[in-house]
Order: C-alpha cells, then sequence, then structure tokens
C-alpha cells in the first residue's frame, strides 16, 4: 500500500483523488504521449523551446509519483524519429535538456530504486547524450522499484523492424527459435517488461503516433486536454481512476448470458 501522505496533502483535491485509488488494481505499466510542449508556448507568447524546458518538471512529478504509487513500468515518449523534421534549434535544445535532466536525476532516480532504462535507436544520438543516458542506465541497473523507461530517437514500426532484424541474426548463428508472439516479444525493447495496460496522450489529439506499436495490443486509452507542461500527479490519479472503471475483456466477454448462448445446449437454432 502506497503512503498517502507522499503522495497528496491532507485534504487536497489531490488527496480525494487518491482515496479513491484501488492499489490492488493499479496498471502494472503507464505508458504516456508527452504532447502540447509547443502549444502551451505559443499560449503564452513563447519560443516554442519554452515549453519543453517547462515540461521537465511534469517528468520529474510524473516518475517521482509513479514511483509512490507502485506502478511497475511507467515509459515517456520523449523523441520520435519523425521529430528529427524539426527546426535544428529545437532539437539541440530538446537534447541539451535531456543532457541536463538525466546527469541532475541520476543520484535521485538510485537512491529511490528507480531502474532507468532507454528505448529506441538512442546510441544514433550525438555522443554526449549518449555518454550522459548510458551512465544514468549503469547507475541504476541494480535498482528493483519503478522500471522508468524513456523512448528516445523511437519509432514502433522501427522496433518492430529492429527486432525482425535480431531474430535473424540469431538465426544466422544457429539461435533458432519458433515465430510466435512470445518470441518476437523477447526481441522488442520492452523485453521482460509487462506490455502497458494504460496509454495516456495528453493535449487532445487522438492518434498513437507509432508509439509501442506492438505493445499497446490491448492497452486502454485515456487522452486528455491538458497540455505536457501542465499536466500533474492529478492528472495521472485521474488517468488510473478512469482505467480502474474500465472492463478489460481482451475480445472475450465478461459473463454470457446463459440465454443468449445458443451452442450452451450443445444444439443448433432452428
Amino acid at each position: 500500500m502506497a503512503d498517502l501522505s507522499k503522495l497528496a496533502e491532507p485534504g487536497s483535491p489531490e488527496e480525494l483523488l487518491v482515496r479513491r485509488i484501488d492499489f490492488g488494481r493499479l496498471p502494472r505499466h503507464v505508458a504516456i504521449i508527452m504532447d502540447g510542449n509547443g502549444r502551451w508556448a505559443k499560449s503564452r507568447g513563447l519560443p516554442r523551446v519554452e515549453g519543453h524546458r517547462a515540461g521537465v518538471a511534469s517528468v520529474r512529478e510524473t516518475v517521482e509519483t509513479a514511483a509512490r504509487l507502485g506502478l511497475e513500468v511507467l515509459t515517456l515518449y520523449a523523441f520520435s524519429v519523425e521529430n528529427w523534421k524539426r527546426p535544428r534549434f529545437e532539437v539541440w535544445t530538446l537534447m541539451n535538456l535531456l543532457k541536463e535532466y538525466v546527469r541532475r536525476e541520476r543520484e535521485a532516480l538510485a537512491e529511490n530504486d528507480i531502474r532507468f532504462n532507454v528505448l529506441g535507436r538512442w546510441e544514433e544520438l550525438d555522443p554526449s547524450v549518449v555518454r550522459e543516458l548510458r551512465a544514468t542506465v549503469e547507475a541504476t541497473r541494480h535498482c528493483r522499484g519503478l522500471s522508468f523507461n524513456i523512448a528516445l530517437n523511437y519509432s514502433g514500426r522501427c522496433e518492430i523492424v529492429d527486432a525482425c532484424r535480431r531474430i535473424v541474426a540469431d538465426w544466422a548463428a544457429g539461435k533458432r527459435a519458433d515465430i510466435d508472439e512470445e518470441t518476437i516479444g523477447r526481441y522488442l525493447y520492452t523485453s521482460g517488461q509487462a506490455d502497458p495496460d494504460l496509454l495516456v496522450r495528453t493535449s487532445g489529439e487522438l492518434r498513437v503516433s507509432n508509439f509501442l506499436l506492438w505493445q499497446i495490443a490491448y492497452a486502454e486509452i485515456w487522452v486528455t486536454g491538458t497540455l505536457w507542461p501542465d499536466f500533474r500527479r492529478r492528472d495521472l490519479f485521474e488517468a488510473i481512476l478512469d482505467f480502474q472503471q474500465r472492463e478489460r475483456r481482451y475480445g472475450g466477454i465478461q459473463q454470457p448470458d446463459p440465454a443468449e448462448d445458443v451452442f450452451a445446449s450443445g444444439r443448433l437454432p432452428g
């Protein structure tokens, strides 16, 4: 059971929300498409990059809240393969904010037993970025609490392509296995982790943006109009509460009505 005093101030609106959460039915893995930084800045007459700066506070609070809730996995979509199309100065700023974040948070992540992982073709990034990412991965490798994934230079289609390439390489090396869903899952960037139960998208857009395409097959989707820099723990609480009201059927139904089940008696109708 999470310590409620660490999740919300007594008497606050956040406390009212967190007291409604069933801690026995938390999503194991929450994935978030962080969207709306540019619109947040534009609405304030600021350059787009200021939205990215403001979004760092949302990352910090979301990671902290996920850890205190006791979630197993949190995945944040930070930079896609397609984001290279953005202006060079914006990309440069994003990479520098990333370096600053992982450098500053490295010790805190380790102290709070949060394991840091990177998804995507992140080793193709600038060497200075790769160096900071690798140092944080190594510094938290021993951690056994929340697994915090950050998706960088990421594409869901590229992930599936990379998985297929690794399977082919292993086959060529004599390491053969049946090609089924379990095999492909082992070769994905998220190998060993539960698939997302809950996919959150900020800013109100209704698309998955090439994110975790294989893994979100049965994820519940929650969309909020809140722009990412304004996203706070109350928003995560609301997403979880909505998730807990869903009936997850995985293609089936919970309790079939015997009166409607024409095959229950073993006889066909007519």
